[in-house]
């Protein structure tokens, strides 16, 4: 049995979403498991609204928008200020009235903290890392708060294995993705009363432009699909329908926790 074989029709459609409204953030282009997660959630019925950062992403993921029936808002977002993301979410209430989920999609670290040693990290490298890729999350659930608590609502950001273990050259990454996890479950304890759930999905290494910038990607992916329990690497659609599955009721008494959709790679030892 090929690996196309093994998880083909495991994208599915229902209504469960259908009158729901949320945001994704993080879209850069039509191979990102952010659009993977937006397209699975369309086809459940939602109503999506985008953000992008600079005019160079804006056509791209303006774009992949109009290809969602439905009209999606987009809207400029540059995460490392806080008058854009306060920006984002006052239109978007006077756009959405009311949100349902979020998805964070976003990391990032200079290019040179993702080789050689961890040691070697700048402190400025740290700080950028761990603004763009844990804070933010922070920032957006704060902004997000008076709209998602109108009916309850979801959060889910990625993360990855490198937050828990040791993953060559992800360094700074590995550092931030754990700050990330931990901010998921302080989040979690802090909006539950609200009944807003905040979780994350670990999803195993994907093919991806970004993914692309790690030194010695493929020799990460060769590694995963011949360790992992199902031999295979994982797929954007799993993740994303383990996304929908969390945002949706199906998911509604968790939170607090991190997924993995990874193939069963991390249970496995040396």
């Amino acid at each position: 049995m090929t690996e196309n074989t093994m998880t083909e029709n495991v994208q599915f459609t229902s209504g469960f979403l259908k009158g729901k409204k949320g945001i994704v953030l993080g879209v850069a282009n039509k191979r990102s498991i952010a659009w993977g997660i937006s397209k699975c959630l369309s086809s459940h019925g939602a109503q999506l609204a985008f953000t992008y950062q600079g005019e160079r992403l804006k056509e791209s993921v303006e774009e992949l928008s109009k290809t969602l029936p439905g009209e999606s808002p987009l809207y400029s977002c540059d995460v490392a200020k806080d008058e854009e993301i306060k920006s984002v979410f006052e239109k978007l209430g006077s756009d959405f009235g009311s949100l349902d989920f979020l998805v964070h999609c976003i990391a990032f670290a200079k290019k040179e903290e993702l080789a050689g040693r961890t040691i070697e990290t700048s402190r400025e490298g740290f700080q950028i890392a761990h603004d763009i890729s844990s804070y933010s999350l922070i920032a957006l659930a704060k902004a997000a708060e008076p709209l998602l608590e109108k009916n309850g609502g979801s959060i889910v950001a990625l993360t990855y294995l490198g937050a828990d273990k040791v993953i060559p050259n992800y360094n700074v990454m590995g550092l931030a993705k754990a700050s990330l996890e931990s901010g998921v479950r302080y989040l979690a304890a802090d909006l539950g009363p609200k009944n807003i759930r905040v979780n994350g999905i670990s999803a195993g290494p994907v093919n991806t432009l970004a993914a692309r910038g790690i030194a010695g990607f493929t020799t990460m992916l060769d590694s995963h699909r011949n360790r992992a329990p199902l031999k295979r690497n994982v797929e954007i659609v799993e993740v994303a329908n383990a996304a929908f599955f969390l945002l949706s009721p199906l998911g509604s008494g968790i939170t607090g926790e991190i997924l993995y959709v990874d193939c069963g790679y991390r249970i496995m030892g040396a």
